[in-house]
């Protein structure tokens, strides 16, 4: 099992998380298709639930705030790993990014933040505490990938730079798709939102890995889920974008051999 042993650098993917209106049918959804395990928690948390595949801690699954005047679309939310979150949100403001969720402690189990970058997308930060994110990556049924879709790639390159240290690097064989680079290791990816339907903001998506693509989709619509790109070959692997019942969208892949 690809487990995570050592702190995140700053700037990684490091975790996900999803307010669902109906969280109970999320949990459902989730645990039939990925075999994610999890009830809702402590109402200290608002009954936040860390979803765990084989016992480690692999996403989470909140409700969805009822007492905003728009509750927010149910999405699926990255969060970007920093030491220090207050000193990264003041670096989201400089430059020029806006600030939704202002830095807040949750218990002793570290600190987060939810913001926007100048395109739009929606992103949130964690700095660990007893809980270090992500505990489990990289396999079946676990977050594999974190994708940026924006308008804009030189205004974002220099964004996450100037926010978190992260390199945009074009990806080598492509002119259309670029690397997400931390410490000289690839942890995600930025694509170009011209390429998704016309009206679609910037975003965010995640990927989780899947044994077969094609099955899998099947189990989805079987669940009411639906299928936003149709499972197709590519580089990485054969891929497909979904969303589930409350139409949270995600991307599902098996990897290709490495």
């Amino acid at each position: 099992m690809p487990e995570v042993t050592t702190p995140y650098a700053t700037g990684t993917p490091c975790w996900v998380d999803l307010m669902a209106s109906d969280q109970q049918a999320a949990l459902d959804f989730y645990r039939d298709l990925l075999g994610w395990q999890g009830q809702p928690g402590p109402a200290e948390f608002g009954g936040y639930t860390v979803c765990e595949l084989h016992g480690k801690a692999v996403a989470g699954l909140g409700p969805k705030p009822q007492d905003m005047p728009e509750p927010p679309p149910t999405v699926w939310t990255s969060y970007l790993a920093s030491t220090d979150a207050q000193a990264t949100q003041d670096a989201i403001v400089s430059a020029g990014g806006t600030l939704l969720v202002p830095v807040m402690d949750v218990g002793g189990l570290g600190r987060m933040l939810i913001a926007a970058d100048p395109q739009g997308a929606v992103f949130g930060v964690w700095q660990p505490g007893e809980f270090p994110g992500a505990q489990v990556v990289n396999e079946a049924g676990a977050l594999t990938w974190n994708e940026l879709h924006t308008s804009d790639v030189p205004a974002a390159t220099g964004f996450y730079g100037e926010a978190f240290g992260i390199e945009i690097q074009p990806m080598e064989g492509t002119d259309s798709y670029w690397t997400l680079t931390v410490g000289g290791r690839a942890v995600g990816g930025v694509t170009q939102l011209a390429d998704d339907p016309p009206g679609t903001p910037a975003h965010w998506l995640a990927y989780f890995a899947v044994d077969d693509v094609d099955s899998t989709v099947d189990a989805l619509v079987k669940r009411n889920g639906t299928v936003l790109a149709p499972p197709f070959d590519m580089m990485a692997g054969r891929m497909t974008v979904v969303a589930d019942p409350q139409g949270a969208p995600f991307a599902m892949i098996k990897p290709s051999p490495m």
